[in-house]
């Protein structure tokens, strides 16, 4: 039995914060100390999502970069921040329309497994299923 071992990019996270890393100096770190596996936190990675989204020039650097050190797209890290507008929660459908833009995401980086990050209702995660599904993800 082989073992497989990955890195979640948030272990730089301090690291890149600070400027001292890139994302491709995480992804090389990670490759050469054996965890070819990449989970990446949007937020942490991809300047402006969700906000703003992510320009396709920066996922096409994603995917140049596992390429050139032999990494893997594994999971995408998400939250669902139902508390984003003052004075109000997000209601139901647009937890769910949160989740598929994560969604979105994890297949536009390709990779096969999206992991919330904090609690969201059974039931939003449970609506948001067939997408992921469609998408070739699970969550």
């Amino acid at each position: 039995m082989t073992i497989k071992r990955g890195v979640s990019l948030y272990s730089y996270q301090n690291e890149t914060f600070l400027g001292k890393m890139t994302l491709e100096d995480c992804i090389r770190t990670s490759v050469e100390l054996g965890a070819p596996g990449i989970e990446v936190i949007g937020e942490q990675s991809f300047w402006g999502w969700p906000e703003v989204g992510v320009a396709d020039e920066k996922i096409a650097e994603w995917h140049q970069l596992l390429a050139k050190h032999g990494a893997v797209p594994v999971a995408h890290d998400f939250m669902l921040d139902y508390k984003r507008y003052k004075g109000r929660e997000m209601p139901f459908d647009e937890q769910v329309a949160s989740i598929r833009r994560d969604i979105d995401f994890g297949a536009r980086l390709r990779v096969k497994y999206l992991r919330a990050l904090v609690s969201i209702a059974p039931d939003v995660l449970v609506a948001a299923a067939p997408y992921a599904e469609e998408k070739g993800s699970s969550c």
